[in-house]
């Protein structure tokens, strides 16, 4: 809103210093401080509401140290993320722009399935909260919305740098495709980093590619929402994880949506997508500002409200600057803690039915309880996997140049 405010003053009324707000960089930086501001300063406050409301978190005994001296902290802390969040992204974005659209619609669908589950679980005493199933559906329908979105919008383009041509007369001429309602991705340290998804189709005519690339879309939401959910177990991991991961992709959108860049580097060039630094950016104030009352001792957890919301918003940027090929990387620790789970289940009941009596692989999972069960203190966990996930980080922008 401030964006246009800003804009029709600079054009009609020439306000010095109104025409910073054209500014990516500026407005980026106007995101961060107002979602820190908003949430380290509101944040006391939706904390005593839930407190009120009686939203302590009821504890199921694991035996895991310092485990039951958490019970009775507030959940539903995914409020303070949302809000300082959007509050931000609704003043500083574009709000005609197709991406920032689609993000603001996954911020709140993922909330609204998270709170579901959430409410139940307090308010319906269902320990269980929301059904797998439906959590399931709620993910599946916002990846049609995301897949047919980026598959048929017309402001949805990309640009593809070629082999420069060389001309005597003109010098070096930089030779592009522009391609509409896109289904290309980039596949990491590879020379020519450009997958077009129709190459799945197996003869099926071409028209049907936007259902494969819809197919991604479904799984890779759906995967990493519910990576973020599992990884919410201890004080500020999922919070400071999700934060390392923003600023990644936000470096990437940054330079994804600048023509000079994305020429130099010889990666797509995404017009408009230049706008997702300001989302990011908010993303990353709400989830500092969020750490200053999740850390270690946690005041209040943010619950499935922010955890899905988190992995959700996470997966559209990737998604939306068709880099999704790099969240096995980007998004590491949120594949390990799924993975963990998935195989400590499954070798779980292999081993029941084949020796009557299940083993497991880990002391317990997710792979954060494993540690702590090693006897090590959850603070020191949460370091070590921010540590790695900034190394992720690292490694996923190096892809820029180790190709």
């Amino acid at each position: 809103m401030l964006y246009y405010l800003f804009d029709y003053l600079d054009k009609h009324f020439n306000i010095p210093g109104a025409g910073v707000f054209q500014y990516i960089s500026f407005r980026a930086l106007g995101a961060t401080v107002l979602s820190l501001f908003i949430a380290a300063t509101y944040g006391k406050t939706i904390i005593n509401f839930l407190r009120k409301k009686q939203m302590g978190e009821s504890i199921r005994d694991l035996g895991l140290t310092g485990q039951m001296e958490k019970a009775g902290t507030p959940t539903m802390g995914g409020f303070i993320i949302l809000a300082s969040l959007l509050i931000p992204v609704l003043l500083f974005a574009k709000l005609t722009n197709v991406y920032i659209v689609l993000l603001i619609i996954t911020a709140l669908w993922t909330g609204l399935i998270g709170f579901v589950d959430d409410y139940l679980k307090k308010f319906r005493n269902n320990k269980d909260g929301l059904h797998g199933k439906f959590k399931i559906v709620g993910q599946v329908g916002l990846g049609l919305i995301v897949g047919m979105t980026l598959s048929f919008n017309d402001s949805v383009r990309i640009r593809i740098y070629e082999k420069p041509l060389l001309s005597s007369n003109l010098g070096e001429i930089q030779r592009y495709r522009d391609i509409i309602h896109p289904t290309v991705t980039t596949v990491p340290f590879t020379k020519n980093s450009e997958f077009d998804y129709k190459a799945l189709l197996f003869g099926l005519p071409e028209e049907y590619t936007w259902i494969i690339y819809t197919i991604v879309a479904i799984f890779i939401i759906t995967a990493i929402s519910n990576g973020a959910n599992i990884t919410d177990g201890i004080d500020g991991l999922a919070a400071g994880v999700s934060g390392i991961i923003a600023l990644t992709l936000g470096v990437l959108a940054y330079l994804s949506g600048n023509t000079k860049f994305s020429q130099y580097l010889n990666i797509m060039y995404i017009p408009n997508s230049g706008e997702l630094v300001i989302f990011c950016a908010a993303f990353i104030g709400a989830c500092v500002g969020f750490l200053w009352y999740n850390a270690y001792p946690a005041q209040v957890f943010m619950g499935d409200t922010g955890s899905l919301m988190l992995g959700g918003v996470i997966a559209v940027v990737a998604l939306a600057i068709r880099k999704e090929w790099l969240i096995p990387i980007m998004c590491g620790i949120f594949i390990m803690e799924n993975a963990s789970v998935i195989l400590q289940v499954s070798y779980f009941k292999y081993t029941k039915s084949k020796y009557g009596e299940g083993r497991r692989i880990f002391l317990m999972s997710p792979l954060h309880h494993h540690y702590q069960k090693k006897g090590i203190h959850e603070s020191k966990i949460v370091t070590r996997f921010w540590i790695v996930g900034i190394i992720l980080a690292i490694l996923t922008l190096a892809t820029l140049k180790l190709r």
